[in-house]
């Protein structure tokens, strides 16, 4: 891993983003880069035209009036902006991270994740943007966005840190889940963590064959690891495993054709990250 990407927004979830971010950095010995976005709602006031049943010398005037406010706007924005960074910098250096990049981008947060994905290992966003404290029940709008556009891993932050110790895997034998064990195999990131696999179903040979090896995998690479296979519909007895088990982290597959793998584009994983209080680690 040479870089770590944290996107915060200036939301209450922002120092939580750098929180995570300082964990990784901590554990794998990276670097951390802060990106905030400045988008066109950001960068412009005026989302309609207002003009045109106003007489012309009026409608001149006005025209020129919302120019200007646009351009103070996006002067304002700019300067919140390098503010957000400015104190995400400073919450780093105070956790002892030293190695401390910041961006301010313009245009699309999906745009700005491309353009730097293939210099970064893994990103690092919250559960819910500026209006979290408004919109408690929804996830943000940019987070799915950013996990469907992406091929790395993503780390979604809760609302605050804690140390992670115990670690849920919700395993089903596919690509994007063998990715992660593999992944985390090959680690320093969850040294010294309890790691469970879970698989949700009926217990059939194959299903068994492929928990075993995942679980052989991580056992070799020194992790304390244990499997369980259970019934029941997957989003109910996953989020009920994370809340008895208290785990700190999820970790998932994202993507693919199977009914854990595919939550990411359904209401299941929504559920799942809107409910579960612990951070999640997604894997295309």
């Amino acid at each position: 891993m040479r870089k770590i990407t944290a996107l915060i927004d200036g939301s209450v979830y922002s120092h939580s983003v750098c929180d995570h971010a300082a964990w990784v950095a901590g554990r794998t010995d990276r670097s951390i880069e802060i990106l905030h976005v400045l988008g066109r709602r950001h960068l412009s006031s005026s989302t309609q035209n207002l003009s045109g049943q106003i007489g012309l010398g009026a409608r001149s005037a006005l025209l020129k009036e919302l120019s200007d406010h646009d351009a103070q706007s996006a002067k304002l924005a700019k300067v919140r902006g390098r503010a957000i960074l400015d104190d995400a910098r400073k919450h780093l250096e105070d956790a002892g991270i030293e190695k401390v990049e910041t961006h301010l981008r313009h245009g699309g947060v999906v745009e700005s994740v491309h353009e730097i994905e293939d210099e970064t290992d893994l990103i690092v966003i919250g559960k819910r943007g500026e209006a979290a404290d408004f919109d408690k029940g929804h996830i943000g709008s940019n987070l799915e966005r950013v996990v469907r556009a992406t091929k790395k891993p993503v780390l979604v932050a809760s609302r605050a840190f804690k140390p992670v110790n115990r670690v849920l895997i919700a395993f089903d034998g596919g690509k994007s889940v063998m990715k992660a064990v593999e992944h985390l195999a090959a680690s320093k990131l969850l040294q010294d963590t309890h790691i469970s696999l879970l698989t949700v179903g009926e217990p059939k040979t194959e299903t068994s064959r492929q928990l075993d090896g995942a679980a052989t995998l991580l056992k070799d690479a020194g992790f304390s690891v244990e499997s369980t296979i259970k019934p029941g519909q997957p989003e109910a007895v996953i989020a009920a495993t994370v809340e008895e088990g208290k785990y700190d982290l999820l970790v998932i597959g994202a993507y693919g054709h199977s009914r854990i793998r595919t939550m990411i584009i359904g209401s299941t994983t929504t559920h799942m990250i809107r409910d579960c209080k612990v951070p999640l680690m997604l894997f295309r």
